[in-house]
């Protein structure tokens, strides 16, 4: 049996855990996954996704990103 680690997850406590460290509260504070620091900004769309309509990520018009408080 083959074990696959919880991609979703890792992902997902990733980018609090990086725009947290960047203070990315508001729209103001806002800040790109690769301003962030966090690896491959473009990949794991869905993962993205899922944040923003969970509400725990907000998207910004500029495509920037912060943490919804």
């Amino acid at each position: 049996m083959m074990f696959f680690p919880p991609i979703p997850l890792i992902r997902k406590n990733l980018i609090i855990k990086k725009l947290t460290e960047c203070n990315a509260f508001s729209e103001e504070t806002a800040k790109t996954f690769a301003e962030a620091g966090i690896i491959n900004p473009n990949g794991f769309n869905k993962i993205n996704e899922r944040l923003i309509n969970k509400k725990v990520l907000v998207r910004t018009k500029d495509g920037k990103y912060y943490l919804n408080k």
